[in-house]
């Protein structure tokens, strides 16, 4: 399952085995406010639209829970102890949602949401890594300054722009000024049935704006970076990058090294990318829990190793343990996944230097709690989701499952007194591997327990072979990352000593890098080569297209919970919650799939610059590219798959042209026609029936008919040259007028107001989305 963002490595946290069949929930107090505090900032997401200022709110319960606590703690008394506790829950919740009220940018008088299309220029910082795709350069932009009638005013708000590659020189640097002509349009929400809502993704990171620059249309005027912390940071990691640029020579290896220890993923191919989604490893490419994880192991190995015995070791060592966690951060670009782990392992190193190792789970939830506090929005990250449920997984399920089987026991009791020291010696051996292959692949099935309604949920799929390839490709990865860090660390103190070394020696100790790159290519190599095998080898262990709405992960996770909880207490009352969650679950999914087994829909979809029309009848469905051209896999990835997979179908049918649909359809003749017969192969009108549905598409010049034909839906492509009155003349004013994708922003507003003037309905797929109908009396 791609799970960008949680650890999976061998690793598992020393001393961190909670005894949970003994919680006194004094002692952790974080493990209700931290669910609470999440409770309180999804609702305001959710619902807290129009809702009135907090603060007042929060502050007022805060104060009226600290005065009961108060009270409750001068006279003991359950009910008073429970009543202040409930109270303070409310508070935190309440505290939650205002936290999150407050970071919506979009509520401040001088955001551009309040500005609209007013703007006539702007100027703006670049404030977000670059992202480098085939044609263009995506980044964020935040707005400093605007000018609305001549004049400017300060203003605030985030746009994503995309810059064409083509004529744009150096991709756009953090940090860099923009003056820029024209204005943001609002962020468009999702244009075809089941896509991906971009726009809601956006607003969780405070950006409420989309705009394509082109490079004449914008000037870069200075740099002032908004964090100069960052900016250094950033210039920090392509720095490195380049040592790997110039010791490792295969072009995928280099791709993958980058990605692999420093989180850059720019020029890892699509193939490659595809390959290990497939097989659940897509993690490996995330610099996040993993890597810092193994970076925290060696480090305290290394360290209880040398210098256990020293005085005051607990806490001098948990210092190193933070300057570098932090420093390999800081290196790595200060990216937010690396960001997350360094936080939550900050933390665990405070808990273990204050001596609190037992409460682990409580620790992880107050890092969870103090970046919430932060960015109240990073609950609805994908790779803060995953990358705790990981962690609280590892540190609950992992040492349950581990026990149970006992690898080394096992083979230990196959040792006799009899046999040879040598065969002793291989039981022995064979015990310490059955045991290390054991935990990673108890800790590999703890990860995939937590985090599989996620990975169904947002990718909608679900990879088999998880514990075959991640039993042989994290161990290769994570030595590479070892070993990858340790030319780093190679190349710069030869780089220090390069400055007192003459050129020739200099020359002779740039062997040692080279040799150590050459194995860390190998085993990036190694590992790659793994999971082609792997995808080659298991060609249907992805489950693919699955659909769960986000009530029914809830559901999911719900079940897991009280199962977990039953095996724990062995109450009843736990396994009857679960088989109620289980109910619930299945009636949902038998009520979804009723629902839209009868549903019959014409659908216009919007995918940029083409003609797509579907007809659906059920889970069954056929695509016909009207513009004689095939759907590119992008395309139907991004496009239609999202609507396939929300509705279940089956077999979808994928046309070219008209020729082989199953609809039927026929040519318009034209009165003028002197060919007939020539003209019904050409004519620019296409005329189809389906379900009692009269549809019509109009793809050239439009002229007069030999007679009327009215329409339910005309579907005018690729900037069809007709007039109101030709197209009331021919089909009737009471056609609803699609203009579909392939049609220019220009040919819309040309004609849009014309066919309203002369009565037409008319829909813009490109501005409002796919046009959907169902047949009449469906």
């Amino acid at each position: 399952m791609p799970a960008s963002g949680y650890i999976a490595g061998p690793y598992s946290f020393a001393g961190a085995r909670t005894n949970t069949k003994m919680i006194t929930w004094a002692k952790f107090p974080f493990l209700r406010y931290t669910p609470a505090l999440i409770l309180g900032i999804v609702a305001y997401m959710v619902l807290g639209a129009g809702w009135p200022t907090l603060w007042p709110g929060a502050l007022g319960l805060a104060a009226a829970s600290a005065a009961l606590l108060a009270g409750a703690v001068r006279r003991p008394h359950p009910a008073a102890t429970d009543a202040a506790g409930l109270l303070a829950l409310l508070a935190v919740a309440v505290l939650g949602a205002a936290l999150a009220q407050r970071a919506t940018e979009s509520r401040r008088p001088d955001h551009l949401a309040q500005l609209g299309p007013r703007v006539e220029a702007y100027q703006a910082v670049v404030d977000d890594y670059t992202v480098v795709r085939l044609a263009t350069y995506a980044t964020t932009l935040r707005v400093r300054a605007v000018r609305v009638a001549g004049r400017w005013r300060t203003a605030t708000g985030g746009i994503r722009v995309s810059v064409p590659r083509a004529g744009a020189g150096a991709p756009p640097r953090y940090g860099a000024v923009w003056l820029v002509r024209g204005h943001p349009d609002a962020s468009k929400g999702p244009l075809n049935p089941g896509e991906f809502d971009y726009r809601r993704y956006l607003a969780f990171h405070q950006v409420y704006h989309q705009q394509f620059i082109h490079p004449d249309q914008y000037r870069v005027v200075g740099m002032a970076p908004p964090n100069y912390l960052v900016a250094v940071s950033m210039r920090a990691a392509k720095q490195i990058e380049g040592v790997f640029k110039h010791y490792v020579k295969e072009k995928r290896e280099y791709a993958l090294a980058s990605a692999l220890v420093l989180g850059i993923k720019d020029d890892v191919d699509a193939d490659t990318k595809q390959a290990y989604a497939a097989t659940g490893t897509t993690h490996i490419m995330a610099v996040s829990g993993l890597q810092v994880g193994l970076l925290f192991a060696a480090l305290t190995w290394a360290l209880r190793l040398s210098f256990g015995r020293v005085r005051g070791f607990r806490y001098w060592s948990a210092g190193v343990g933070l300057a570098v966690i932090w420093a390999y951060a800081f290196l790595t670009g200060l990216s937010p996944s690396v960001l997350r782990a360094a936080v939550m392992f900050s933390f665990v190193i405070v808990g273990r230097a204050a001596g609190r190792q037992e409460g682990i789970v409580n620790t992880l939830a107050v890092a969870a709690f103090c970046l919430l506090l932060y960015d109240p929005f990073l609950v609805a990250d994908v790779g803060f989701q995953l990358s705790f449920l990981a962690v609280l997984s590892i540190v609950y399920l992992q040492p349950r499952i581990a026990r149970w089987f006992d690898a080394k026991a096992y083979f230990a009791g196959r040792q006799r007194p009899w046999q040879s020291k040598p065969a002793q010696a291989a039981w022995r051996g064979t015990g310490w591997a059955a045991e290390a292959v054991w935990q990673a692949t108890a800790l590999s099935l703890a990860v995939q327990v937590a985090t599989f309604p996620l990975g169904l949920y947002y990718f909608h799929q679900f990879p088999l072979s998880f514990l075959f390839s991640n039993l042989v490709a994290v161990p290769i990865s994570s030595g590479a990352v070892y070993v990858g860090l340790a030319l780093l660390l190679l190349k710069g103190a030869l780089a220090l000593l390069g400055l007192v070394l003459p050129a020739a020696a200099n020359a002779a100790l740039d062997l040692l890098p080279q040799g150590l790159a050459w194995v860390f290519e190998q085993m990036i190599w190694a590992f790659n080569e793994y999971i082609g095998w792997i995808g080659r080898a298991l060609p249907g262990a992805l489950v693919r297209e699955i659909h769960v709405t986000a009530g029914q992960t809830v559901l999911v996770f719900g079940l897991l919970g009280a199962w977990l909880v039953w095996q724990r207490t062995r109450r009843l009352v736990w396994l009857g919650a679960a088989a109620s969650v289980a109910v619930v679950l299945a009636g949902s999914r038998v009520a979804e799939a009723r629902a839209g087994a009868p549903l019959e829909e014409f659908v216009v979809y919007s995918i940029p610059r083409r003609s797509v029309v579907g007809f659906w009848q059920g889970p069954t469905a056929e695509f016909v590219a009207a513009d004689s051209l095939p759907l590119s896999e992008t395309e139907r990835t991004y496009r239609l798959l999202p609507g396939l997979i929300q509705r279940g179908a089956r077999a979808p049918a994928c046309r070219v042209g008209w020729r082989g649909a199953t609809v039927p359809t026929r040519r318009l003749a034209d009165a003028d026609s002197t060919n007939p017969k020539f003209y019904l192969q050409t004519s620019p009108v296409v005329l189809a029936s389906w379900r009692g549905l009269r549809l019509g598409f109009v793809s050239g010049r439009l002229g007069p008919a030999a007679r009327p034909t009215p329409l339910d839906v005309l579907v005018l492509r690729r900037n069809a040259r007709v007039t109101p009155g030709a197209l009331a003349a021919t089909f009737g004013p009471q056609a609803q007028v699609v203009f579909d994708s392939s049609c220019k922003s220009w040919y819309v507003a040309r004609h849009d107001s014309a066919l309203h003037a002369q009565g037409f309905r008319t829909w813009d797929v490109a501005a409002q989305g796919a046009f959907r109908l169902r047949p009449p009396g469906r």
